[in-house]
């Protein structure tokens, strides 16, 4: 008896990934299939950008080309007094905030995460 091309045998290889071609069918090679891929990726090449002596110090993970933000004496106060009547800051809050001292939302989103952090490392120390 002739093995179909749908054969149970045929459909048992090919869910093991084993299958054979079907008459008159070629498939390419596995090589074919394959995307080019480069020999280094860019993640690579630019940790070892990082790692090179020739530039200077870079923290890993650091976003390029960002610089980290730099609060103002009075944009602490006005957070840190925020962060005290409440941990989490509402979106009203939020847009306020980023109006009056003239900071994104985004940064005020961030500071508030940071400092719920730092709030959380102080109280797990002192205990």
């Amino acid at each position: 008896m002739e093995k179909g091309p749908f054969s149970v045998e045929w459909l048992a290889q090919s869910s093991r990934g084993g299958a054979r071609e079907m008459p008159g069918e070629s498939r390419p090679s596995p090589l074919q299939t394959l995307p080019s891929v480069p020999a280094e990726s860019a993640r690579d090449r630019e940790a070892a950008e990082r790692r090179s002596p020739g530039r200077g110090a870079v923290p890993v993970g650091a976003a390029p080309g960002r610089s980290r933000t730099k609060f103002s004496a009075a944009q602490l106060q006005e957070l840190e007094r925020s962060f005290r009547e409440q941990r989490y800051i509402g979106a009203g809050e939020k847009r306020r905030l980023a109006a009056v001292l003239n900071l994104s939302q985004s940064q005020i989103k961030t500071w508030f995460q940071n400092r719920r952090m730092k709030f959380k490392r102080q109280t797990q120390d002192a205990r």
